[in-house]
């Protein structure tokens, strides 16, 4: 786990902590994808532990979590990534947060991910 991955999964349980509320978990994320050279996007849906497609990337969802309908909205999914095209190491798994995605981040020259909700 990078330093960056594992100050995003502290910072997100020291503000589950803090919050003193629950957060919700869910089976499926929905993502939005951004190739960057043909400025292309779209929106994803994946369930927890399948694997989908976009581009060369591979994407799995470990975890998705979203707030109580009675609280500000939110949503983080902890997220392995892989490109085909550099073999079978994931070159981005972390937590990626809905309202604050630069916390951490898919760091690719051709595509970019978003968190935009878990249901």
């Amino acid at each position: 786990m990078t330093k960056v991955a594992f100050s995003a999964a502290l910072a997100f349980a020291a503000t589950v902590a803090a919050a003193e509320t629950r957060w919700i978990a869910s089976e499926v994320a929905v993502l939005q994808a951004l190739d960057k050279v043909t400025a292309r996007t779209t929106v994803l849906e994946a369930r927890r532990g399948e694997r989908v497609a976009f581009g060369t990337l591979e994407i799995v969802v470990e975890a998705c979590h979203r707030r109580p309908p009675d609280e500000r909205p939110d949503a983080a999914a902890w997220l392995s990534v892989v490109d085909r095209r550099l073999g079978p190491n994931a070159v981005f798994s972390g937590w990626i947060f809905a309202a604050a995605p630069a916390v951490n981040m898919l760091e690719h020259a051709v595509y970019d991910l978003r968190v935009l909700a878990c249901r």
